[in-house]
């Protein structure tokens, strides 16, 4: 029982490990963007977008997108309305909005 127990843990653990790896690796390549300029850092964005935007950020996501660094924001208003932005990650410009319906 007690060796069953120990290869389904190490089982899962080597499950894991690739999302683990990944998650440093998308880590790495986020400050290396930020170190070379190729994005602002987060907090500049998020108040510029909030001037327009107000809300509770819920979910940021840092990706690349056709060679163009994007964030994508997830924000909750006032009233409870889901506002999800599409923001370029160099120059904080909104590039998509999109109101999700409750």
């Amino acid at each position: 029982m007690r060796t069953t127990l120990a290869i389904a843990t190490l089982l899962a653990a080597a499950a894991l490990m690739p999302l683990a790896s990944r998650a440093d690796g998308d880590h790495d390549r986020a400050r290396a963007a930020l170190q070379a300029g190729e994005v602002l850092p987060l907090h500049v964005v998020l108040e510029r977008v909030a001037k327009d935007h107000p809300g509770n950020v819920l979910e940021v996501e840092l990706e690349r997108e056709k060679g163009v660094w994007i964030y994508e924001l997830k924000i909750l208003q006032g009233g409870g309305s889901l506002l999800k932005l599409k923001v370029d990650a160099k120059t904080a410009a909104i590039i998509r909005q999109r109101e999700v319906q409750r």
